[in-house]
């Protein structure tokens, strides 16, 4: 047995006969601005101006790209690590199979250099502006005109399955798996791409079929209400998420005559019957969830309506991403909106870890410890929990079997054993941990606690390294 020499420094703190160690680190209620999650900007990046008052624009998005100036700044807006982009097929597309993708390379890039991922859809349309060719080619106009009287293509007939199949395709070839690219709608029809359009529902299927065997590495997000929503949450082994377009909405007075004002709206009567219909009330455990507002935060205030019930949905619905159109939010709900940005998708402390004082070079040591996930959703992205063991410029990587995407809301308790690096030298050694890309190796997602280093590793503890043999 080993003789135990007079502890000095770090294991002073420690009885001589102690051979393990609790590490409690601090939750900060700090704003973290984490990937995957959070507020997005709109037709925007982080820096740019917000759109004036609580107008948008659906139809153009951007196309031209300013360099960027360093400043990711929002004013009377949240930072952000998500942008939301949207473009008409036409603006992609101008000719057949005359592809614009300098306008998605220019996007992804301003994206990328401003802190952000970059959500984005096609629209076919939004009102009569298919592709020119499109009709040249046999594309024809539904017998019944669509929402709201608008004349709409016919998306069951064979030229419309043909030709917007083929642009999903070849957008998925170039595109799928693009680490900028954070998410692509499945927006297959209607204006805007929300509805579904007069798709009946074996020609939904196919159509979102398209977009299922175009993007197997891009995370898809259907449309919540459609037949392709359906069709894509009924897929065995794939993990699509859902959006929903008009988020907030409890409008009191609608078109014809309502007794005690309980017209129609998305929040009572759309949202609930839609996510039970569609067959996604659990989908949020596997993939994300994403709610756009209807009109804006600033139309709400105007219309005096209950901004903490509103929110409170959101986080019934267990949302990760949350598009309030890069339009301003009101001071007065400021605060409100930036809790609602910290706590939606995940927040991830770590509360408390055990591991051994001392261990040999290969030795495999125990490692038990407790994740509080005080979010409402998981994280999708395969990062790994990690450990570093640090002595000054050397350092090992190990990797724990603990799936964060498995750390649903709630406490999350781990156990195993792992190998002590073996390329440690004798003395002491610094216990790091992290989240992070397995492909650079590098913390990609900051827990909830106060310490951390300047290269996102998340001091913790020491531990003694003992001579081998």
């Amino acid at each position: 047995m080993q003789k135990r020499r007079r502890t000095t420094g770090w294991r002073s703190a420690f009885g001589p006969d102690e051979v393990i160690q609790r590490v409690r680190p601090h939750e900060t209620s700090a704003r973290l601005l984490n990937p995957h999650k959070g507020t997005t900007t709109f037709q925007r990046f982080n820096g740019d101006p917000l759109y004036p008052g609580n107008k948008w624009g659906d139809r153009v998005g951007p196309t031209r790209f300013k360099p960027f100036d360093g400043n990711r700044r929002n004013e009377r807006y949240p930072d952000t690590t998500i942008s939301y982009c949207r473009w008409i097929w036409a603006e992609i597309e101008p000719e057949k199979k005359e592809y614009r993708w300098n306008i998605i390379d220019g996007a992804l890039e301003a994206a990328r250099l401003r802190g952000q991922t970059l959500q984005v859809r096609i629209q076919p349309y939004i009102r009569e502006d298919l592709p020119a060719w499109y009709y040249d080619m046999g594309g024809v106009v539904a017998r019944t005109p669509g929402k709201g009287g608008r004349p709409e293509p016919d998306l069951n007939h064979p030229a419309y399955l043909k030709h917007w199949g083929e642009f999903i395709r070849a957008f998925g070839k170039r595109y799928d798996g693009h680490p900028s690219l954070e998410s692509f709608d499945i927006a297959y029809g209607g204006p805007c791409g929300e509805t579904g359009g007069n798709a009946n529902r074996a020609s939904a299927a196919k159509l979102a079929d398209a977009y299922l065997s175009s993007f197997r590495k891009t995370q898809l997000v259907s449309m919540l209400g459609t037949h392709g929503c359906t069709h894509a949450a009924a897929q065995p082994g794939r993990q699509i998420g859902w959006r929903a377009d008009c988020f907030g909405d409890v409008r009191e007075e609608g078109r014809g005559v309502v007794p005690d004002r309980l017209c129609w709206n998305h929040m009572y009567d759309h949202y609930p019957k839609a996510i039970a219909e569609c067959g996604v009330v659990d989908t949020w455990k596997t993939a994300p969830v994403t709610l756009e507002t209807c009109w804006t935060v600033g139309h709400w205030h105007q219309q005096g309506w209950d901004i903490d019930w509103i929110l409170a949905q959101g986080y019934q619905y267990h949302l990760s991403v949350f598009m309030p159109k890069s339009c301003y939010i009101p001071e007065e709900w400021a605060e409100k909106i930036e809790e609602f940005n910290q706590h939606m998708g995940y927040r991830f402390v770590l509360r408390h870890l055990v591991l051994p004082l001392e261990a040999k070079p290969g030795q495999r040591v125990a490692i038990q410890g407790w994740v509080d996930n005080v979010g409402v959703a998981p994280i999708y992205r395969p990062y790994r929990f990690s450990l570093r063991f640090r002595q000054g410029r050397r350092a090992a990587v190990v990797h724990l079997k603990s799936d964060p995407r498995a750390w649903l809301p709630g406490h999350t308790w781990f156990s195993e054993r792992v190998r002590f690096p073996v390329d440690l030298r004798p003395g002491e050694v610094k216990v790091e941990a992290g989240l992070v890309d397995p492909e650079t190796q590098n913390p990609r997602v900051r827990f909830a606690i106060e310490e951390v280093l300047e290269d996102g590793w998340h001091p913790l503890t020491s531990m003694e390294v003992l001579r081998p043999g």
